[in-house]
């Protein structure tokens, strides 16, 4: 485990378990969105089983992987099957640390992780999407619901998805799959007004004199007080928390099992947000961060 980790990762035991359960009861969904469910999609399922193998005696895992693994051993789900899964988590579910918005979008992200499990998106896979998503309509103004609201319909304005368009949803979705959690986001989208661009810059040109720094995640290079170091040497000032001030909000490549979701945590969240409402914070993903460093030498 990363060093950074280790002063907060045993009191977040519970808030993994409720994201754990969020992911499955997604991931099933998304895999049973177009009333299908293939080969590879039930792989995926033994993806999240292989995941979470260390924990099948603890509750209420004990309860849910025999469940699952019945479903899976023959390689076939049935719909009695899926129900029974569906139920089950519907029952283990937990809003004591999570709220019902970042419990579903727990849910919403491992519902992408589910379509994209066969390597395929299908016009009736997006159809079901977006059957969810308006079901759900708490979720907006949430990202990414609002961004993922908008490739719908934008890809579908013609019912079909061509090669262009299947590409693009593949690198989008893949961004958000909740099954391990050691990736970060690299290229996920933003919708700022009627646009959707890139939430990472890329190959971001980076000042450091009198900027000001903040990091989420981990790096499998540096610990949080050396990149703080490294930033304050090249004339930059470090934060420990994301405010308005900051420029740039380094997100490290190994990410953080704590964070409420997969692949992003609170202070990506945050500058979501804050560029909505039109602040001029920069993520940065670590390795462009580190080719600014050595440029800077």
């Amino acid at each position: 485990m990363h060093p950074d980790h280790r002063r907060y990762y045993g009191y977040t035991g519970r808030s993994r378990l409720d994201k754990s359960i969020n992911s499955l009861l997604g991931l099933i969904e998304g895999i049973a969105i177009d009333s299908a469910i293939n080969s590879s999609e039930i792989a995926f399922l033994n993806l999240w089983l292989s995941e979470h193998a260390d924990v099948r005696y603890l509750h209420p895992f004990n309860e849910l992987i025999p469940v699952v693994q019945a479903a899976v051993a023959d390689g076939v789900v049935t719909q009695d099957e899926h129900d029974d899964i569906v139920w089950l988590c519907e029952r283990l579910r937990s809003t004591e640390y999570y709220d019902k918005t970042t419990a579903d979008l727990q849910r919403l992200h491992a519902i992408l992780g589910g379509i994209i499990a066969d390597g395929t998106i299908t016009e009736l896979e997006l159809n079901g999407l977006s059957t969810w998503l308006q079901d759900h309509e708490h979720l907006k103004t949430c990202w990414p619901y609002d961004e993922i609201d908008s490739l719908i319909l934008g890809v579908m304005k013609d019912g079909k998805i061509d090669d262009r368009e299947q590409s693009m949803l593949k690198d989008f979705f893949s961004e958000f799959t909740a099954i391990g959690d050691g990736r970060t986001i690299s290229n996920p989208v933003l919708n700022e007004g009627a646009t959707i661009i890139g939430l990472c810059a890329v190959c971001p040109e980076i000042e450091f004199s009198q900027s000001t720094f903040c990091f989420t995640g981990a790096s499998s290079q540096y610990t949080r007080d050396t990149l703080a170091a490294t930033v304050e040497r090249l004339g930059g000032v470090f934060s420990r928390s994301l405010t308005k001030t900051v420029r740039y909000l380094i997100i490290g490549a190994d990410g953080n099992p704590c964070w409420a979701f997969a692949c992003y945590g609170r202070k990506v969240e945050k500058a979501v947000e804050l560029r909505k409402a039109g602040s001029r914070v920069i993520l940065v993903h670590e390795h462009d961060f580190h080719d600014a460093v050595a440029d800077a030498r």
